[in-house]
């Protein structure tokens, strides 16, 4: 808004400075112009133009925030394919969160219970918080697909 401002002053300055100098006479339209053009455009600035910048605005916040989402996703996946280490670092920490805030058990023998019932021993093991295992070398982890039926059976929570 500031260069808005200065620009436009800048060019009053300017017109009124060609019209002293090449022919007083146009001086006043010359300015009077100027001064139109600076209105015109704070005008519009503030006035319908602000409104479909503000829905641009929205669109590019959708968009970025739906990049974010297939980043973080890819990411996750990705992690899922690697060792049990970066599943441990990784994706137990949030499956574990997203666990805890769904069915709102805080003491760990009753997330526990409530985990093999929900997944069963085969994938609670995935995503209990307290089986996670010193990183001894590069055994890999569950896997895509277990990731993939984890997230499922979240879903139906």
């Amino acid at each position: 808004m500031r260069k808005v401002v200065a620009g436009g002053l800048l060019l009053v300055v300017l017109a009124e400075l060609m019209t002293f100098v090449l022919a007083r006479r146009w001086a006043l339209p010359v300015a009077g112009l100027a001064v139109a053009l600076l209105a015109w455009e704070l005008r519009s600035r503030f006035a319908g133009v602000a409104s479909d910048d503000s829905a641009d605005k929205g669109a590019d916040d959708s968009l970025e925030s739906l990049l974010r989402w297939r980043s973080q996703t890819e990411a996750m996946v990705r992690w899922a394919d690697s060792s049990r280490a970066d599943w441990d670092r990784h994706l137990r920490p949030k499956l574990a969160r997203e666990f805890v805030l769904a069915t709102r058990q805080r003491e760990p023998a009753a997330l526990a219970a409530t985990g093999r019932m929900v997944f069963g021993s085969d994938l609670w093991q995935w995503v209990d918080p307290q089986n996670v295992v010193a990183a001894t070398g590069r055994e890999p982890g569950p896997g895509r697909d277990t990731l993939d039926e984890i997230l499922r059976r979240m879903e139906l929570l």
